[in-house]
């Protein structure tokens, strides 16, 4: 996966009975509590451990750093040897030196990315494992980038509604000059102490972090590598004292009166004061500056220009900056274009995907179209439908988006026709995926090999949610609520398994485990729990060998260990995964039926 997703994380913490410590360093920053003995919390042997786990999790595990070392180097050693080697670096630590690659851009230019070594992106992981309940609490509320249980839908949410109800019409764009690359080191470490992170040791280690060699240019004197585990966090830090700074002129002003409603302390400053109503909307460092009127807009702009400069010490791009009137103008964010348009005697948001995303969303598309061509493999179908999933996760929640995808679908659609004349077919029974995802689309399917082909037309609008305050990682109520919201299969995970099909299996086979992994919502059949993604087995309940087959009715989706245990004959194994497991009676007649039909004895 690109990213261990939040929800796995979540499990992970659990796992490793770190849950509770995070709870409370959450708890008592929340207090604004002073933390000076971070350093034993973070090489504590179970921190260490959860840590390895989640870099597992991440595909970037598999990228070389300037060592030429992945996980698979690490995970040859026994849970002891990497305890040790963590602790003994972090005695005294130099950090290894940076590779640095670089990705090509939207706007067609580069953007530097940093790989640390597989060892530091271990010790970064144990860090940031306690520093970001610590940093959650005191964040502000309206920061969605890079943080547990937020994501783009709340952003967009957010300005959705300022537009609809607070009629905030006037909106402030500032683009920051190459933010991760200048960000001062000693104002970051300032803020963190601030912020209650006041270990000296543990502070002197992110230093050193941050001035790690980067091979082939040398050691910088200011900037946070984009690539980092610690990163994403640290801008956060950073851009937090703007957030506050911001809800402070209007959002979060504290009045001489307490109260109790809200909407009275709003109406109460502006008949008796002069202050600036104004909104941030922020996504790592994408913001948004909501306002009524120009004259607030423009005050705002020239106020936070000087305010970036004089504390940041950052500087704004005056090509990209600007203020727009959302009534005449659409302005861009997070890749939508979003306009105030007249409905009845209001303004209400109108979203669509933005031109250049269109266009990019086209050639990608176009690529992957081609790529079929050549190779009509299974492995590439199944590319070709997890991207038309995934750009439509992303962009459904445009208020227009239909009209875009609509425009994109009869591009790929033209595109297929031609490329793809003598390998597709009209003919063939759509998947049980497809009929959940595309009910009520009527139009010409397209096969190859007997795979449907997903139609980038047939999108659907997803209305924006905003992000509940209740969802939090790091509170037993909070939990709760996240819980409920996985116990459905995610969009990601259909994605995931899309793209990551089990290899030398049928078409059937591999299709059917989607539907039966969102068909059982994600739950082992035997355990009752909740399985990730990338770590569960597709059980075949009668063997090919015995004349079953990878229909749908003759699979069941179960944890490894009762697979193991399913087909396991010697009794030592069986012992082992028994005490591991501890079954109760009912378990163990499920599994015995599973047994009994590939043959084995009951246990």
């Amino acid at each position: 996966m690109a990213t261990t997703t939040a929800n796995t994380k979540l499990r992970h913490n659990e796992y490793y009975g770190q849950q509770s410590i995070l709870d409370e360093l959450y708890e008592r920053s929340l207090k604004g509590a002073k933390f000076n003995k971070l350093y034993e919390k973070i090489v504590e042997e179970n921190n260490i451990l959860l840590a390895y786990r989640n870099i597992k999790a991440n595909t970037g595990s598999k990228t070389e750093g300037t060592d030429g070392l992945t996980i698979k180097d690490i995970a040859g050693m026994t849970n002891q040897e990497v305890i040790t080697m963590v602790k003994r670096r972090l005695k005294n630590f130099t950090p290894q030196s940076v590779r640095r690659v670089e990705i090509l851009k939207d706007n067609g230019q580069n953007r530097p990315l940093g790989i640390p070594t597989m060892s530091d992106r271990l010790i970064q992981a144990c860090i940031y494992q306690i520093l970001e309940p610590i940093c959650e609490a005191r964040f502000h509320n309206h920061s969605y980038g890079f943080r547990p249980t937020r994501r783009t839908e709340h952003a967009l949410a957010t300005m959705h509604r300022m537009i609809n109800i607070q009629h905030l019409h006037f909106v402030v764009d500032v683009d920051i000059k190459g933010f991760f690359d200048n960000v001062d080191h000693g104002k970051l470490l300032k803020q963190m102490w601030t912020m209650g992170i006041q270990d000296k040791n543990l502070l002197c280690i992110i230093s050193a972090m941050l001035k790690a060699e980067i091979e082939g240019i040398g050691i910088p004197n200011k900037g946070v590598p984009q690539g980092g585990l610690c990163s994403p966090l640290f801008s956060n830090v950073v851009l937090n004292e703007l957030d506050w700074w911001i809800s402070d002129q209007w959002e979060s002003y504290e009045t001489s009166y307490p109260y109790k409603r809200n909407e009275g302390k709003i109406r109460a400053i502006r008949r008796g004061s002069k202050l600036k109503e104004c909104y941030i909307i922020r996504y790592c460092d994408d913001f948004k500056i909501m306002c009524p009127t120009r004259d607030v807009a423009e005050r705002m702009f020239v106020a936070v220009k000087l305010w970036l400069k004089e504390r940041l010490n950052l500087e704004i791009s005056s090509e990209k900056s600007k203020i727009t009137n959302l009534r005449k103008k659409s302005s861009e964010f997070l890749g939508f274009k979003i306009k105030a348009v007249v409905k009845g005697r209001k303004r209400v948001a109108n979203s669509n995907i933005k031109p250049s995303a269109v266009v990019k969303i086209i050639a990608k598309g176009k690529d992957l179209i081609k790529k079929i061509q050549k190779n009509s493999a299974d492995k590439n179908v199944s590319l070709y439908n997890s991207y038309v999933l995934g750009t439509q996760n992303y962009y459904r929640i445009a208020t227009h988006c239909t009209k875009d995808f609509s425009k994109i679908g009869y591009e790929l659609d033209r595109n297929i026709k031609i490329r793809w004349k003598s390998i597709s077919t009209n003919k063939g029974s759509p998947s049980k995926l497809y009929l959940e995802r595309y009910k009520g689309y009527a139009k010409k399917k397209t096969y190859i090999h007997g795979h449907i082909i997903f139609p980038m037309s047939a999108c659907k609008t997803k209305n924006a949610m905003n992000h509940s305050k209740m969802v939090n990682k790091f509170t037993p109520e909070g939990r709760k609520f996240i819980h409920q919201l996985i116990e459905s299969v995610s969009g990601f995970e259909f994605i995931y398994l899309s793209k990551n099909p089990v290899i030398d299996r049928s078409i059937e086979y591999n299709d059917n485990r989607i539907s039966l992994f969102s068909a059982q919502g994600g739950m082992c059949e035997v355990l009752g729990k909740r399985l990730e993604v990338n770590d569960f087995h597709c059980h075949r309940i009668i063997p090919i060998i015995a004349g079953g087959g990878d229909k749908y009715s003759n699979l069941v989706i179960i944890a490894p260990d009762i697979h193991r245990l399913i087909h396991a004959t010697k009794s030592e194994t069986i012992q082992q995964i028994l005490a591991k497991l501890e079954l109760s009676k009912k378990q163990i007649a499920k599994v015995n039926k599973f047994r009994v039909q590939v043959g084995n004895i009951v246990i």
